[in-house]
């Protein structure tokens, strides 16, 4: 099966391809969204983005990234984000929410400063059509990026807002691990609040800071077409992105690597 219907490709998977470069080979093969980044949009600009998109026919699936409300985050780069994602025509930006505040050993009151931020941020977010979307980072990143470890506490989070302004990623690189992750999509499913679903394989042995270690399509240990299959049975009808850290993928060249994860995704995720 070759269905790129909902295939997305994030940014950060060929961070070596310029966006321009980037929107020429996803009109080629066929790729219809991308999920962009802030630094490199800003780099180029937002408006310029915005038109570059637009012109080619592509939308953009997300925008990565808001939120570490508990370290260095702000409120009004946070609100900076919603205005660019909503000046590039997605609906949805993606939240790293911070892990615990510096010097504390307290997971419970991280998770309650991200709630009360989100609370500040989501009616505005609302007001522009944009949903903030809560992920879910692997237990690794606790302490450091991301005090929210499994969907069925984004969820607790999440359900405090209506599900226009507030939902989950689901991101199988981060919840593949939790046998109480099938349950929690279903939840978010009946709810309409999978705003995201993200791709990548887990490979061992992770690579030193654990950051880069998201492996390409079919080289790990992740059964992703069941993942696609649970997400489809939970009602969720979105995009489907590929999001890649691996310093071996960005050292290759970033045509190749694009067009190799458009034939891992259809071997493993639409087609396995």
């Amino acid at each position: 099966m070759n269905d790129l219907s909902r295939f997305g490709i994030n940014q950060m998977t060929v961070k070596q391809l310029a966006l321009p470069e980037l929107v020429e080979h996803c009109v080629r093969l066929g790729i219809p969204g991308v999920g962009l980044w802030r630094e490199p949009v800003r780099s180029y600009g937002v408006e310029a983005t915005a038109a570059l998109l637009r012109d080619a026919g592509l939308g953009v699936t997300t925008l990565c990234r808001g939120g570490f409300f508990t370290t260095a985050g702000d409120l009004d780069d946070n609100r900076a984000a919603i205005d660019e994602a909503a000046a590039l025509g997605t609906d949805t930006l993606v939240l790293v929410a911070g892990g615990l505040a510096a010097g504390s050993r307290d997971l419970a009151d991280a998770r309650s400063r991200i709630t009360e931020a989100i609370a500040e941020l989501a009616p505005y977010a609302g007001e522009r059509g944009v949903r903030l979307a809560i992920e879910a980072l692997h237990p690794m990143y606790a302490s450091d990026r991301c005090a929210v470890s499994t969907l069925d506490q984004a969820l607790e989070i999440a359900e405090h807002f209506p599900a226009t302004q507030v939902g989950v990623v689901v991101d199988t690189y981060h919840v593949w691990w939790d046998d109480r992750a099938p349950a929690a999509v279903e939840r978010a499913g009946r709810a309409g609040r999978i705003h995201s679903f993200q791709l990548a394989d887990w490979t061992t042995p992770l690579p030193a800071g654990v950051l880069d270690g998201r492996g390409q399509l079919g080289d790990g240990v992740i059964d992703l077409g069941r993942w696609c299959s649970l997400l489809d049975a939970a009602g969720y009808r979105g995009p489907i992105e590929v999001e890649l850290f691996n310093e071996e993928l960005w050292a290759r060249d970033g045509v190749e690597v694009l067009e190799e994860t458009v034939a891992r995704f259809c071997a493993h995720a639409v087609g396995g």
